[in-house]
Formats: C-alpha cells, sequence, structure tokens
C-alpha cells in the first residue's frame, strides 16, 4: 500500500522551529499524509513530548492511522545529517562517519539533507563520497536554490542511492508541501523504513516566498532572543 510521509520536519524544539507539535499532526492530517519524521536540530524532545502525550507507540505502529517517525538532523562536523526510525542525544560536532555508525548499530537510516546547499550546512561532495549513507534528500522545498535539489538528484542517482522528497518545515503550515509516497507492506516504523530502499515517488513543491520569508523572521527572532537571554544571563552573574 502506498503512504505518504514528510521526512523532514521541525517543531518548537529545534532552536529555530516554531511548530506546535499536536498542530503538526493536525495539518499533516488535512493535507492527506499517513505520517511525518521529527528531525529536530540537535535534540530529541519533541520525540519525548509526543511519547508523553500518546502520539508515539514504543512498538513503533501507527497511532490513529498516523505515523510520527523519530529522528533528528544533526549537526555534524562536516554537515548536516538526518537521522531516521532512531532517537538519539545531542551529538552536535560528532563526524559524520561516527554519527552514521552509531545511526546503523541503533537500525536507523542516515539521510543526507539539502546535500549540495552549502547555505544551509549541507554536507560537501568529497565528504558524502566517504560516507555510507541510506539515501539522499533530492528535493527540499525550502532549499537556497534550486540547482541544490537538482545536483542532490544527480548525485544520488550516480550512486544508486534511495531518494527522499521533504519540505523542511519549521512551521506546521509548512508541512507537506513536498513530501515522499513509498510502497511499504504496512503503516509502521519498520515498515515504512524498509520501503525507503525499495524505491520511493517524489512529491516536489517549493515552499512560498511568503513562507520561506515568515522562516527567515522566525530564524532572527529565535536568534535574536537567545542573545538576549545570554546577556541576562550575563548580567545577572
Amino acid at each position: 500500500m502506498q503512504y505518504r510521509i514528510d521526512f523532514h520536519c521541525h517543531s518548537r524544539f529545534s532552536a529555530d522551529g516554531v511548530a506546535e507539535p499536536e498542530e503538526m499532526v493536525r495539518v499533516a492530517k488535512r493535507k492527506g499524509l499517513n505520517g511525518f519524521a521529527l528531525t529536530d536540530h540537535n535534540t530529541s524532545a519533541g520525540i519525548d513530548y509526543f511519547e508523553q502525550i500518546g502520539f508515539i507507540r514504543k512498538d513503533g505502529l501507527a497511532v490513529d492511522n498516523f505515523l510520527i517517525i523519530p529522528g533528528q538532523e544533526i549537526t555534524t562536523k562536516e554537515g548536516h545529517l538526518l537521522a531516521l526510525g532512531i532517537k538519539l542525544p545531542d551529538l552536535k560536532g560528532i563526524p559524520a562517519l561516527d554519527a552514521i555508525a552509531l545511526i546503523h548499530s541503533m537500525g536507523g537510516l542516515a539521510i543526507a539533507p539539502h546535500p549540495f546547499d552549502y547555505f544551509r550546512a549541507g554536507i560537501r561532495k568529497r565528504v558524502l563520497d566517504q560516507l555510507p549513507l541510506d539515501g539522499i534528500e533530492v528535493f527540499n522545498a525550502a532549499v537556497t536554490f534550486k540547482r541544490c535539489n537538482q545536483k542532490a538528484q544527480a548525485y544520488a542517482k550516480e550512486r544508486m542511492l534511495p531518494m527522499i522528497s521533504a519540505s523542511d518545515a519549521h512551521d506546521a503550515d509548512v508541512i507537506g508541501t513536498a513530501y515522499t509516497v513509498v510502497d511499504a507492506e504496512e503503516l509502521s516504523l519498520q515498515g515504512i523504513l524498509r520501503a525507503i530502499a525499495r524505491g520511493t515517488i517524489l512529491e516536489k513543491k517549493y515552499i512560498s516566498p511568503k513562507e520561506a520569508l515568515k522562516k527567515t523572521w522566525n530564524n532572527v527572532f529565535r536568534f535574536r532572543s537567545r542573545q538576549g537571554a545570554i546577556r541576562s544571563l550575563g548580567k545577572d552573574n
């Protein structure tokens, strides 16, 4: 059976995310998705939250016919790396090769997101060539330049790696702008992860200029808020 999955989404638990977890689920269902991967930057706090409110099952089965895949976008030493299917601690700064070894030891998948978008910490080709990846994000709806997606797809074909398309949503309304269709035997964590290697259908659509501007503003706002908190802490000390 075919399932529509957005494999790259961020919640308010990401340093640059503003999406409320429950709203993410509501929007995804309204748009016809069967699930999404929560891939917050360097944290699994959002996964913990979804588990606490009963939206993620320990056995990996869907909840109310909807699947939230645990994951993380790791800021490795060489750039960003998606871990899918597992819950990780903060690994910021870890070498990408070591991160993949850990991901594989835990039964997860390692996917390179926006690999040729160097403005957004994409891993460079000379490093990618050395990594035992499980797939490439060949279409990122929020990519800086469209040619970055084109290069990513050409690279995935060259290495014969599985391909995914994703929204990279940091706001709930953006979820499902782009997504991946997989053919799986069941809507479960292992069923969906196994299906990626068998081939995917890529649903591609870019975020609008308005959504891109909102994403940039959210980043600036969150950065300024963090800087203000740091300055306040310094004064208190």
